[in-house]
């Protein structure tokens, strides 16, 4: 392409600037990206002004920042570097193995669970007994008392300062039993999972059969916890089910006392028989004297009054009107006395009676009730289902040295990061 005349080309340049120089001034061309461009001439000996674009870089600000790169790398090196290497020589060279034991087992009872429809379909049985037994023996291995009742059998404060064990890692003697408790916690873990009923144990130790012992130990506690539990059950259902045996049989003998003493004090066994015998014996009376009334009617038809055979007859039914009269008081006579009146003794024995036959009648329940809480508690009695017996370890499972050392680094990159973007926001705002 050819060039415009040099003339037209400074005045384009001169109108554009706005400035004019000497002739013994060189012109020069600064870019955008610092390189050196060959100056235009002109005969006119002005110069040309090329402004800075987008990439253009200050040299000021280029140099500071050069010399805020070694900061970075040594907050680097501080906060992620010496951490993550340090965190790597204790895992990978002072870190003591350790052996982790593992055994499972669920809660079963000797008659079958009887599920709800609730917990079919949420396929979970933390809402049944079995569950809530099971999760009583999860709290129960994290607690103070298996703590307790181990420590009768196995030394567990030896066993957790082992020699082979380094110092982070062992329990530092002397040591309180909260302490020890709390380092329990981290050594032994259980879990219930809900879904199948399944409670898993692991327990870690530094040598082997140190793991295997802890792991054998926890099950047997469990195993006697889970006894106690279903014994107090049995006992709890038992014992009410005795008061009410012992209750009922009080009662009864209470009953039958009165009932002997009333008859004690009346002479009579039982009113009820020997009212029907006066009865009884009323009536033969009073057929008697409508008999002998009959014949000594028939008599004076054809007799004087005053004959032997009348007379006899008379006198005959004069007795037996006074026997009529006397066995009829026995039954029901208000001028007599309480005590005499068979009526009046007669209502206070059916009172006794039915006292007695109501006590007998609660009596019965009661052992037949006894009898069901014996059959219900034997069958609901809870015992311990191993299925995964407790091992001896092979290899160490603990700890675990790349994952350990992964999350050091990622916790102390997070934490130089975010140190970092805080420093620069704090600088852009001053």
């Amino acid at each position: 392409m050819a060039q415009p005349p040099a003339a037209a080309r400074d005045r384009s340049v001169s109108s554009w600037t706005g400035q004019r120089s000497s002739k013994a001034s060189a012109p020069a061309v600064v870019t955008s990206d610092s390189t050196a461009v060959p100056p235009i001439r002109s005969d006119s000996s002005e110069r040309i002004a090329v402004f800075p674009g987008p990439g253009f870089v200050d040299s000021a600000a280029y140099t500071k920042e050069r010399r805020r790169f070694p900061l970075r790398l040594l907050s680097f090196l501080a906060l992620v570097g010496v951490p993550v290497a340090l965190a790597g020589y204790y895992y990978f060279f002072v870190a003591a193995d350790q052996f982790v034991a593992e055994f499972r087992f669920a809660l079963r009872s000797v008659e079958p669970v009887r599920s709800e429809a609730g917990t079919l379909f949420q396929g979970s049985v933390a809402s049944s007994q079995i569950g809530v037994d099971s999760y009583a023996v999860v709290q129960y291995i994290a607690s103070r008392d298996i703590v307790d009742d181990l420590g009768k059998t196995i030394d567990l404060r030896e066993m957790f300062s082992r020699p082979e064990a380094d110092w982070f890692a062992r329990l530092q003697l002397p040591v309180a039993i909260e302490e020890l408790v709390r380092y329990w916690k981290n050594q032994v873990d259980a879990f219930f999972d809900a879904t199948n009923g399944t409670v898993v144990v692991r327990a870690r130790a530094f040598t082997p059969d140190d793991a295997l012992k802890l792991a054998q130990g926890v099950l047997a506690s469990s195993e006697r916890l889970v006894n106690d539990l279903s014994a107090r059950a049995r006992r709890d259902t038992m014992r009410n089910s005795e008061k009410e045996v012992h209750r009922a049989e009080k009662r009864l003998k209470t009953a039958l006392v009165k009932l002997r003493e009333f008859r004690d004090r009346e002479g009579i066994i039982d009113p009820r028989k020997t009212a029907d015998a006066t009865q009884a014996l009323a009536g033969r009376v009073r057929d008697e004297l409508v008999r002998t009334d009959t014949e000594l009617s028939t008599l004076k038809h054809y007799m004087r009054a005053d004959a032997p055979s009348v007379r006899m007859l008379e006198a005959r039914l004069a007795s037996l009107e006074a026997q009529r009269r006397s066995v009829e008081s026995e039954v029901t006579d208000k001028e007599k006395s309480h005590s005499e009146a068979l009526s009046r003794t007669m209502g206070a024995y059916e009172q006794l009676e039915s006292e007695r036959t109501f006590a007998e009648q609660a009596y019965q329940h009661a052992l037949e009730a006894l009898d069901r809480s014996r059959i219900n508690a034997d069958r609901q009695q809870i015992y311990i289902a191993g299925f995964v017996q407790p091992s001896l370890p092979e290899d160490s499972l603990y700890p675990r040295r790349g994952r350990s050392v992964g999350i050091a680094f990622i916790i102390a990159f997070a934490v130089w990061g975010i140190g970092g973007i805080t420093v620069k926001s704090v600088r852009d705002h001053l």
